[in-house]
């Protein structure tokens, strides 16, 4: 798995020099250039799924193998307050989610 940015739907959060996601991505990876977000390189992303958990847009998401959601299936998600709401988008359409309690330190 690696993070995928979905270029149609990332705005590179307007006039904010480091965007949420570039911010909380530990690996360095994600950075700005011309208004949208780059991936340095996705071998080295440790998909930890951070960036795709604070895109405000839903831009970013995970590639899941093959052998857990088809080919093409993609898993989303979004952190709000206590908890992060995932969206696993299979090829067929079908799409499932789930809802996982944080605990906040």
């Amino acid at each position: 798995m690696s993070a995928v940015l979905d270029e149609k739907l990332c705005n590179g959060c307007g006039k904010l020099s480091e965007p949420p996601c570039v911010k909380i991505c530990p690996g360095n990876l994600l950075y700005k250039e011309d208004k949208k977000i780059k991936i340095r390189d996705v071998f080295d992303c440790w998909d930890c799924a951070a960036c795709v958990k604070h895109c405000p847009r839903g831009a970013l998401y995970l590639q899941l193998p093959v052998t857990i959601g088809g080919k093409g299936a993609k898993l989303r998600g979004k952190a709000i307050k206590n908890k992060t709401l995932w969206e696993v988008q299979y090829p067929s359409g079908r799409t499932e989610t789930y809802s996982i309690r944080t605990v906040n330190r």
